[in-house]
């Protein structure tokens, strides 16, 4: 049976293939969907983890007991799973263990643009690219099966092109195994000292055997056509080179890219007159060639910025390339925004009318950063808000600490902001810290979190209590508002930066593309009040916009949320009537 399939969804058809026992994830685009196509097969056991770091640890756990298992993660997420990844090197694994990272080449939604070959050579780790979905499900089981050969975790490497994008997939029976019984072995698994020196030998021993590997595996292959051209590629840059190229060219495609092989990549050379290199990102195979000697152009056509395409091929070797179709009127900018009706919009009102300084975090609330609220001075990473909150209270003193303030998710305060706001407490700051409890991960497409009572399932579990955890690690001053209250909000926020002590604001109102959260009529504007005076638009509402100088509502976007409402001194903004 075949079926069309996304990379991610194929990827975890290959997860249920090959008998994985266990997967444990922390949602991030653009591998979010690997964990929830995985879910759907009761023969997995699926987790949301806190973050990326316990998700790896999850994975090692069941697989020290002999399980087969899997972590996902975009690729910011491996720099937060890299301490267990390179201890994990070291120790290699029981049942196979596989480490799924979605790069995102052109930032489609990331905050940078990292290449996470690195991690697989600075790890000493196998990675495999796959170049479409038959491939990726395909790659995983060839993943499980090197992993135990090898003892060791692979990586296996996909971008946002392959993950999204749909491909024909065969699909095989589940491959069931049998849990062994668990041996202790504290010499392999230990890694005080003394043992994990006798380690590093077995991986650089491992690391050969894999490069070996690569010179006879069917993971890389030749693809033979005209000789004028050679090309060296992997993933989806093998795609665009066959849609250019056809078979005037000649490829040698690689699956495993890492470690590279040697003689292989040296007997292709010698086939061809001209050999290129084509990857997204860092030149990492164009410096392979480099160090083993091999003639090649690389990125000195190609950028190691953004993503390519068949154009960007096109046009780096002087190949026609189609015209665009012109179009004869003029498309409006849609710049990203938030919500109608989105909870954070009242209490990024509250700071920037104030004009409080606001560390911001990862999450859809990064969209406070837009005109015209321009709420947010910084976004670093996820965490990175209350951390750095401390930091700059601490540098500023008492010019700072009244008039900043920083905002967090409940999903990404329960990855990263716990450790920051203890340090606030231990080392105490007079910060702020406004947590954003939209009651989901909102930004990757509504997945659970420990703070929503439910799991990836969607069924009852323990709701971490965020203002008994504030508590818990010595903030005193902890206190709920309702962001569509803006009176509320202001009250809260002010009060909050006029007393020296640390606090927490936990702004609180579900996100309003839940399901169950249930619009109001929405507000109507009455033009004999209206006066133009745009105050209303302040808020960066979608549903508001202006026509003969009178507010309008679009009654398609509005919610009822009445934030507006509380803005129009003259009353021109009504509720709406059931």
């Amino acid at each position: 049976m075949k079926k069309l399939m996304l990379g991610n969804e194929a990827v975890a058809r290959g997860l249920y293939e090959a008998g994985v026992n266990l997967v444990s994830s922390y949602p991030g685009t653009p591998s979010t969907e690997i964990t929830e196509f995985a879910a759907k097969y009761d023969a997995i056991y699926c987790e949301w983890a806190p973050n990326e770091k316990v998700a790896t640890e999850v994975a090692f756990g069941a697989s020290l007991r002999g399980a087969r298992s899997a972590c996902a993660m975009k690729h910011v997420g491996l720099n937060v799973a890299a301490d267990p990844l390179f201890t994990l090197s070291y120790t290699g694994v029981g049942g196979g263990m596989v480490i799924f990272v979605a790069d995102d080449p052109a930032m489609h939604s990331s905050q940078n643009e990292q290449d996470s070959r690195h991690y697989a050579i600075a790890a000493k780790v196998p990675m495999l690219e796959p170049a479409d979905s038959a491939e990726a499900k395909e790659f995983v089981k060839r993943a499980f099966d090197l992993s135990e050969q090898y003892d060791t975790p692979v990586i296996i490497r996909m971008c946002t092109r392959i993950a999204h994008s749909q491909s024909t997939v065969e699909l095989c029976d589940r491959v069931e195994r049998a849990l062994p019984a668990y041996e202790k072995n504290p010499q392999k698994y230990i890694m005080a000292p003394a043992n994990a020196v006798r380690r590093h030998p077995f991986v650089e021993e491992r690391t050969e055997k894999l490069r070996a590997l690569g010179e006879t595996t069917d993971l890389n292959r030749e693809e033979m056509g005209g000789t004028e051209i050679g090309i060296i590629c992997s993933g989806t840059c093998y795609q665009y080179v066959k849609e250019v190229f056809g078979d005037t060219a000649s490829v040698l495609k690689l699956g495993l890219v890492n470690p590279l092989p040697v003689q292989r990549i040296k007997d292709f050379a010698a086939k061809v007159k001209t050999l290129y290199v084509i990857e997204e990102l860092d030149g990492i195979i164009e410096t392979h060639l480099n160090t083993i000697g091999v003639p090649c152009v690389g990125k000195a056509m190609f950028p190691p910025i953004g993503e390519f395409n068949q154009t960007t091929i096109r046009k780096a070797f002087g190949l026609p390339v189609d015209a665009a179709p012109a179009i004869d009127t003029d498309i409006p900018v849609r710049p990203p925004v938030m919500c109608a009706g989105c909870p954070h919009r009242g209490l990024f009102y509250t700071l920037a009318k104030h004009k409080i300084t606001c560390l911001g975090d990862i999450g859809c609330y990064t969209l406070g950063s837009a005109a015209p609220l321009t709420a947010l001075d910084s976004t670093l990473c996820m965490g990175a808000s209350v951390s750095g909150l401390h930091g700059f209270n601490k540098a500023g003193g008492k010019d700072s600490e009244g008039k900043t303030v920083c905002v967090i998710g409940d999903s990404t305060f329960m990855h990263s902001g716990i450790t920051g706001l203890v340090n606030i407490a231990y080392n105490a700051s007079n910060s702020t810290v406004i947590i954003l409890d939209n009651s989901i991960t909102g930004m990757t497409g509504h997945q659970q979190n420990p703070t929503t009572g439910k799991n990836i399932k969607g069924e009852p579990a323990l709701a971490v209590n965020l203002e008994a955890l504030c508590r818990a690690v010595g903030i005193e001053r902890v206190r709920v508002v309702d962001p569509y209250n803006l009176k509320e909000c202001e009250d809260a926020v002010l009060e909050e930066l006029s007393v020296d002590a640390p606090s927490v604001i936990i702004s609180r109102r579900p996100c309003m593309l839940l399901k169950y959260v249930k619009a109001k009529p929405p507000v109507k504007v009455n033009e004999d009040k209206c006066v133009g005076c745009r105050q209303c638009m302040k808020l960066g509402c979608p549903a508001i916009s202006f026509k003969n100088k009178k507010a309008i509502i679009d009654a398609t976007q509005c919610v009822g949320c009445n934030v507006c409402t509380q803005l129009c001194r003259i009353g021109a903004m009504e509720k709406g009537e059931a």
